[in-house]
């Protein structure tokens, strides 16, 4: 899905990779126009056509050899162009436009997408044989909502890195809020996250913790949404938030008491009597 991280996880594999040196090119295959698409993959030769620079110009599998090309959004790669590109995938060389000369081709190929590319092979709209080229190994990131472990250690590296970004007093985030934060469906992923706290930050003008108040409306209204006349008394909604405050705390510290109360910012004798008043097992 979009907002998961996709570039951050190609860029991560290109890191830990021996073309870690070399450049990692970024082509968003949404972005560019259908008429430029050939010239910005493969480069010009000068006097390729009208306005072409003095000179020519590399295209970026030029400009990424011993490096890795990072195809976003493949599943939005024109169909004019498929071909073109498996071809350079099964030949390794290609020319520029315009141009009569080889060039050895020596990258890397990741490919993301948020579309299900085997739909798009029943409907032609990606060619089958580009797509086995393609997808030699499968990665799939999974949602934020599908890892709500990583949702309130986000939250808390995203608060601190922007606000060193933006200079602005340290704050963390209230029990409650983590709660609410750790509840909310986050269709955006990881991009939505960043984007809430970043509101965060600019909005604050309080000191120190970051409480209810303080987060968006949309993820206020988007909790309380489903809930009844009964389940709105402030004791249960904050004895709620401070059991899941504690779950996340030692689920996080994989159960070690000193360290989940480290996490949560108290004593670790008050951590013992925090968890037998909401019932959670001591062992």
């Amino acid at each position: 899905e979009s907002g998961t991280g996709k570039e951050l996880f190609a860029q991560a594999i290109h890191h830990a990779s021996p073309r870690k040196l070399r450049p990692f090119v970024r082509i968003n295959c949404s972005a560019i126009p259908k008429d430029l698409f050939e010239s910005e993959l493969f480069g010009y030769e000068e006097g390729a056509f009208t306005g072409a620079r003095s000179g020519g110009k590399p295209g970026k599998f030029e400009l990424a050899q011993g490096g890795t090309v990072f195809l976003d959004e493949v599943g939005d790669l024109p169909k004019e162009m498929q071909p073109k590109l498996l071809r350079v995938l099964e030949e390794k060389e290609f020319e520029r436009v315009g141009g009569t000369s080889l060039i050895k081709a020596d990258f890397r190929i990741v490919a993301a997408t948020n579309q299900n590319l085997e739909e798009m092979l029943s409907t032609r709209a990606l060619r089958k044989d580009l797509f086995y080229r393609l997808n030699v190994i499968h990665l799939h990131i999974p949602t934020l909502r599908e890892r709500r472990e990583d949702i309130i250690p986000l939250a808390r590296h995203l608060l601190d890195r922007i606000s060193e970004d933006l200079q602005t007093p340290r704050m963390k985030l209230a029990p409650e809020s983590e709660w609410i934060l750790s509840e909310h469906n986050w269709q955006g992923n990881v991009r939505e996250l960043s984007n809430v706290m970043e509101r965060i930050v600019c909005t604050f003008d309080g000191h120190g913790e970051v409480d209810v108040s303080d987060l968006p409306f949309s993820l206020k209204r988007s909790r309380y949404a489903a809930l009844g006349p009964g389940d709105l008394r402030l004791e249960g909604i904050m004895a709620g938030a401070e059991r899941e405050a504690l779950m996340n705390a030692l689920r996080l510290a994989k159960n070690n008491k000193a360290r989940a109360a480290d996490l949560l910012g108290i004593h670790r004798t008050h951590l013992y009597k925090k968890m037998k008043k909401h019932g959670i097992s001591l062992s």
